[in-house]
């Protein structure tokens, strides 16, 4: 994505969770998909405060992750997850993924997803409201029902 293309306010929220015992491996450290898992909650949450996960959930396949690891964390710690729109195609989006405990970086990375037409399973362009949301949203607040 090229300078003028930048995103003016782009949609991002930070949740905060444990480790939770079914994350970590015999050893007691987490799993690297925890951060995967994570990732994936913050985004529902991204999408259910902005009003349109019924038309984002089985519409956005994942096409592209990458994370780099930084440190160990193990049960009970407490972790933010940050995620946020770092670009938008035509018909997909990456998202810039953020892990932090107690201030430090444990772990970053990218996530790309794809929109896709339900009836065809072929992509589609995302849908203008939508686009402009993700845009312009800034930081969201996650909300609880």
């Amino acid at each position: 994505m090229a300078n003028e293309d930048a995103l003016p306010d782009p949609a991002r929220v930070v949740i905060r969770r444990r480790i939770e015992w079914v994350d970590t491996d015999a050893a007691g450290i987490y799993h690297w998909t925890t951060v995967f898992r994570l990732a994936e909650a913050a985004e529902a949450a991204l999408h259910t405060a902005l009003g349109f996960s019924r038309e984002t959930f089985g519409a956005s396949p994942r096409v592209a992750v990458s994370v780099s690891f930084s440190k160990s964390l193990h049960f009970n710690d407490t972790v933010d997850m940050s995620l946020a729109v770092e670009a938008i195609g035509r018909t997909s989006l990456t998202y810039r993924l953020r892990l932090v405990s107690e201030g430090e970086e444990v772990a970053e990375g990218s996530l790309t997803v794809a929109f896709i037409d339900r009836s065809t399973g072929r992509a589609a362009p995302w849908p203008a409201p939508i686009r402009e949301q993700l845009a312009t949203a800034g930081l969201v607040e996650e909300s609880f029902l």
